[in-house]
């Protein structure tokens, strides 16, 4: 193929991620050279059947001109990356000087309002990603080896927790576990504790939200891998029943092997997602336990006065390059594998 072709062929695809994935990425990071624009206020009275009260308010029409002259805000070059709500540099600084010990450190640089996100966020990804792999792996197995009138049933229950939206599945688990629901009035009966609530305790909360997620991302998990043992050679699996292995032993030596290209593929899909995490946080209300780098971006949108599009790409922009140093092993690990195979 010359060089023209080959250009010919790949422009198209070039065309749609310059468009749909640089160009986004790049008004991110210039949006967070930039902050706000301070607020002009302006002295005004008010009066009354029994006189005038001065008042003091925005200055709308000025705020209006500057917003016009400068509409991305206040140039604050990468101030915005190390204040105090993202990598708080000064703070830990200060944090370091004062603290006796690590444990004193720790829990002070824990309650920073990034380092808290990023604490819970990186928990729940790498404790739901291997989970996910395991458990849909598992999944697989077993619908693999039943009866085949039984498969459909089976693979179509097995997919209600994908196919139900984040914030629909979160809802439903958060009203089981309510002390009124089936999960939280079983184990309060369970306990001997009418006083029992999942949703009263941080740590309590975590894990339910770690259980949601598994409970979500499996069935994705399982589709992947099923559809991959159908493509099991059964000349191998056959082989190895005439020497002698068992069933966990053909599962072991010739199934994960064989699935070991889709296991990274389902954990690259599932470290994205899950360094994402924030449907949840709402649907269980646990934003006073639990906070993610995407619930911090929401948080920023949803300022009530002025939405703080700044500090949002800021921690947008970290967001990404957490995603990219997760990826960055497997993708070396599958670099080294394709050039050991070539």
């Amino acid at each position: 193929m010359t060089h023209k072709e080959f250009m010919a062929f790949i422009w198209p695809s070039l065309l749609a991620m310059a468009l749909f994935i640089a160009i986004p990425i790049i008004s991110v990071a210039y949006q967070s050279m930039f902050v706000e624009h301070e607020q002009i206020m302006i002295e005004t009275e008010t009066c009354g059947p029994f006189g005038c009260t001065p008042e003091v308010a925005v200055d709308q029409d000025a705020m209006r001109k500057i917003r016009e002259e400068a509409p991305a805000g206040r140039f604050n070059g990468l101030e915005t990356y190390t204040n105090s709500s993202h990598l708080a540099t000064d703070e830990i600084t200060e944090i370091v000087a004062t603290s006796e010990n690590f444990g004193e450190i720790r829990d002070r640089i824990m309650n920073l309002p990034f380092y808290k996100a990023l604490i819970f966020t990186l928990s729940y990804t790498f404790i739901v990603t291997p989970l996910v792999i395991v458990f849909g792996f598992i999944i697989a197995v077993v619908v693999n080896s039943i009866p085949s009138v039984l498969k459909g049933p089976v693979i179509f229950f097995s997919l209600l927790p994908m196919i139900v939206t984040p914030l629909v599945g979160s809802l439903v688990l958060f009203w089981m576990i309510d002390s009124r629901g089936v999960v939280g009035a079983f184990l309060q009966y369970l306990f001997a504790d009418p006083s029992l609530s999942l949703k009263a305790s941080p740590t309590l909360t975590w894990v339910t939200l770690f259980v949601y997620g598994v409970w979500h991302s499996a069935p994705f998990a399982f589709v992947v891998f099923y559809a991959g043992l159908q493509t099991v050679p059964s000349d191998t699996l056959e082989s190895s029943m005439v020497d002698g292995a068992n069933r966990w032993e053909q599962i072991r030596f010739v199934v994960m092997p064989y699935l070991l290209p889709l296991a990274t593929f389902v954990a690259l899909m599932q470290l994205m997602d899950n360094f994402r995490i924030f449907e949840p946080i709402i649907g269980f209300s646990a934003s006073a336990s639990a906070t993610s780098l995407s619930y911090l971006i929401y948080t920023d949108l949803r300022e009530a006065e002025t939405p703080l599009f700044g500090s949002a790409a800021a921690t947008s922009m970290l967001t990404i390059v957490g995603v990219i140093i997760l990826l960055l092993p497997v993708l070396f690990r599958n670099a080294r594998e394709f050039n050991r195979k070539a």
